[in-house]
């Protein structure tokens, strides 16, 4: 079982959201899962330009650290997901990330896997900004188990709280992992999202070639 947590907090070692992500990884590993912690600003990730070149070919024009980041992405079968609230959004550096994954959208590639996410916010928006996160695992195809969302502005001790409801949720996670744990309302949706992308992909056939073979080698298409 292995699950990996990505920070996106610019503040390194300062960063209490990198606290929290820590606290559902060290839970994680103490009910018997393999973690790695990945601080996503130490890493070089270019924009995305939407050329489609991932749709055609399954590779990137862009010669930087996404592609080792999404293999290990790709290998675990849990992500953690983490972000202070900019602006009543993530950071740019996971903005980033997150837009450079349109293939594995398509793909739907992150299919049984699981995943929550944690935020922390100054006084605002850290529930929405954790749910957007989680919607974001969801649109790769994978399900997620829930979040933690603090505010700190008025409250700075509210994260040892926090903290705790981390690691309440790193042992959902990895027990969501261990007995294959499913939603009934993420289902449904996760269906419809796969039965959508196979139509648009097999749409797109001669000019998604590599996205086409993805769904054909699995079976889902002719």
């Amino acid at each position: 079982m292995k699950i990996i947590g990505i920070n996106s907090s610019p503040k390194g070692e300062k960063s209490q959201t990198r606290r929290l992500v820590m606290a559902v990884l060290e839970s994680a590993r103490q009910a018997g899962a393999d973690i790695t912690f990945v601080d996503i600003c130490a890493l070089d990730i270019h924009y995305c330009t939407a050329c489609g070149t991932c749709y055609a070919k399954g590779e990137c024009i862009h010669d930087d650290d996404f592609p080792a980041l999404l293999e290990k992405m790709s290998d675990a079968d849990g992500i953690v997901l983490g972000s202070p609230n900019y602006i009543n959004a993530v950071t740019a550096q996971l903005k980033t990330m997150l837009d450079r994954m349109a293939d594995t959208v398509h793909c739907q590639a992150f299919a049984g896997k699981y995943g929550c996410a944690v935020c922390t916010a100054g006084g605002s928006y850290a529930n929405e900004v954790a749910d957007y996160m989680n919607m974001a695992l969801g649109n790769y195809g994978a399900m997620t188990v829930g979040k933690v969302a603090v505010h700190l502005g008025a409250d700075p001790a509210a994260i040892t709280g926090a903290e705790k409801e981390s690691k309440a949720l790193g042992k959902k996670l990895a027990e969501a992992i261990k007995t294959k744990w499913s939603d009934p309302a993420q289902e449904k949706i996760l269906f419809e999202r796969k039965e959508y992308f196979k139509r648009l992909v097999s749409f797109n056939k001669d000019l998604w070639k590599h996205e086409y073979d993805y769904w054909k080698a699995a079976g889902e298409l002719p």
